[in-house]
């Protein structure tokens, strides 16, 4: 069993922000697995359903970024998952809008979210799914107001594209492995 994570903040007001990117990719993902409908639970919005022989859990935790790990801990320890079976999606300003990078075991880099998921989960031991959003041209806005920002019009009609590739990302973390989808999508 693996359980997705997209990390993001709930509300309409940050619906089309970067920081959603990762509650983006959850969408796409349901979508394109025809995957049931999302209850509310674990603070979260959660889907569990079948791909091809696995088990898949997602979640799109409703406690905000910076509280993520209350959501994803509960799911982990409710079903058991392994830590290594935990992917955690999400935004990534060091590498520029449109890019992709799979790790694992890595430092939290200044995002919150994951921040708080080491925390609660006392271990970074995890795959990371990072959809870049880049940094801002205007060196005046700060980080945490740059990824509070919604898209451009340059970024959205790119989107679509980038949502689907981080599908096709997950899929090959779930169907490959870490270091073949690495291989694939590390470019």
């Amino acid at each position: 069993m693996w359980l997705i994570a997209g990390l993001g903040n709930p509300g309409t007001k940050y619906a089309l922000t970067r920081h959603n990117i990762g509650f983006m990719a959850i969408d796409y993902l349901l979508k394109s697995l025809n995957a049931p409908d999302s209850k509310t639970d674990f603070k979260g919005l959660v889907n569990k359903f079948r791909w091809e022989d696995q088990e898949i859990v997602t979640v799109k935790p409703q406690t905000f970024m910076n509280l993520s790990g209350d959501s994803v801990r509960p799911l982990m320890d409710f079903y058991k998952i392994p830590l290594e079976n935990l992917i955690v999606v999400h935004d990534e300003i060091d590498i520029p809008f449109n890019s992709i990078r799979i790790q694992k075991n890595r430092g939290h880099g200044g995002h919150n979210g994951i921040r708080d998921i080491h925390g609660k989960m006392g271990s970074s031991d995890y795959i990371r799914l990072k959809l870049g959003v880049g940094r801002s041209t205007n060196p005046e806005i700060p980080v945490h107001e740059h990824v509070l920002q919604r898209f451009s019009d340059e970024e959205m009609t790119a989107l679509p594209e980038f949502l689907n590739r981080s599908v096709d990302a997950i899929e090959a973390i779930l169907r490959d492995g870490l270091s073949k989808a690495s291989t694939k999508f590390n470019k």
